[in-house]
This record gives C-alpha cells, sequence and structure tokens, in this order.
C-alpha cells in the first residue's frame, strides 16, 4: 500500500468503521509508525498530536479497535479502517465520537434488522458446518436439495395466499418462512443472501441487460 504521508507533514487521517455495522467510529491520525504498529499488532493505533507520542486505542479503557482490514482512498493519503470495537469508542463513553448509538443487539430498535440477514447466513452456514442433532436446519441438509427447493416453493406460495387472500402480519410471517428457507437453500449451493444482494446491485446499473 502506497501511502503519502508527505501531504500532512508525516500525518495521514485514518477514519475508523465498525466492520459489522458499517457504523463510522471515530477519526484519528497516524503518521508511518503508527501505521506499521497497527499492520503488525490488529490494534489500531494513532499518533497523537497533542502529546507528541504513539497511542493504541483502548490501552487505557480497555476498548481496542480490532482490525478487519485497511483501505487507501484514490489519492493515497486517507486511510479507512474497519474495525471490531471491544466497547464505546468516543472517551465520553458513547459508542461513536459522533454519539450515535452502534448497538449490535437484534432486537434494538437502533439496529437496521437488514444487518440480521447477514449474521443469519453465518449461523445456517455453521449448521451446514457441525450439523448438530435436533437442529431442524439441519434435518433440512440431509434431506437433500430436492426437499429444500420444494420447501422454498411451499413457503413462496404461502406468502402468495396471504398476500391476495389474507393480513399484512400473516405475509410478513410467511415470506419469513420463505427467506429462510431460501438462505438454506443457498448454503447448500454454496451461496450466500449477499449473492442475491451484489446482483440487485448489478441490476440497478442502468446499462444492466436481463440474460
Amino acid at each position: 500500500m502506497n501511502i503519502d504521508f508527505e501531504k500532512l507533514n508525516g500525518l495521514v487521517p485514518a477514519i475508523i468503521q465498525d466492520a459489522d455495522t458499517d457504523k463510522v467510529l471515530m477519526l484519528g491520525f497516524m503518521n508511518e509508525e503508527a501505521y506499521k504498529q497497527t499492520s503488525q499488532t490488529g490494534l489500531v493505533t494513532f499518533w497523537s498530536r497533542t502529546r507528541k507520542q504513539l497511542w493504541t486505542k483502548g490501552e487505557t479503557s480497555g476498548n481496542y479497535l480490532h482490525v478487519e482490514s485497511i483501505l487507501c482512498d484514490c489519492d493515497n493519503d486517507t486511510l479507512l479502517i474497519k474495525a471490531h470495537p471491544d466497547g464505546p469508542v468516543c472517551h465520553t463513553g458513547a459508542d461513536t465520537c459522533w454519539n450515535e448509538s452502534n448497538t449490535k443487539d437484534a432486537d434494538s430498535a437502533d439496529r437496521n434488522p437488514l444487518l440480521f440477514l447477514s449474521e443469519l447466513s453465518d449461523f445456517i452456514e455453521k449448521r451446514h458446518q457441525e450439523m448438530p442433532e435436533g437442529s431442524y436446519t439441519t434435518s433440512l441438509f440431509r434431506d437433500g436439495l430436492n426437499r429444500m427447493a420444494q420447501k422454498v416453493g411451499e413457503e413462496a406460495l404461502e406468502m402468495v395466499i396471504e398476500a391476495t387472500n389474507g393480513t399484512n402480519e400473516r405475509l410478513i410471517y410467511e415470506g419469513s418462512d420463505m427467506l429462510y428457507h431460501l438462505i438454506v437453500l443457498l448454503t447448500s449451493k454454496g451461496l450466500r443472501i449477499e449473492d442475491l444482494a451484489r446482483e440487485l446491485v448489478e441490476r440497478h446499473n442502468p446499462g444492466w441487460q436481463k440474460h
């Protein structure tokens, strides 16, 4: 990675983003030494402009930032670091330095429920790998591809019935059943729900043409 540390007299801004929620957590500055230490240890380390020394985020609070990836922008002078925080990031105790909520609780009203689909895919993949006894998901995998595909069709039909002759509440219920069984089917084929999302992104491109 070719980072231009000279534009700001040896420093580059480093934007820290939660790798799970995509929430921007904080902004700090790194010199070359801080960048190297971050890369080597996997813990976000900054250069303190006031104390004139390196500091690893969390070294006093215990709320470390565990690096997942480091990206450099098109001008090679700004870093985007995706990380997993151990706790609140701001020194005030807030989740972010902009006092925004960054909860990962699936039941939280502040959390985007779409993020749960990736977690559900992770859970179903784990079931596929471990195949624990007594699990309904395990039984689907053991029943084979034809049965999994049949279940998607059955749930889709029930969703259509609720859409035309039922209630919105039942429509959501049956649609959730269909989505769950679809993720199971995708997992059996080595695919994920994100693969469908990427296809939809591609279709949203004005130049997309139907295959």
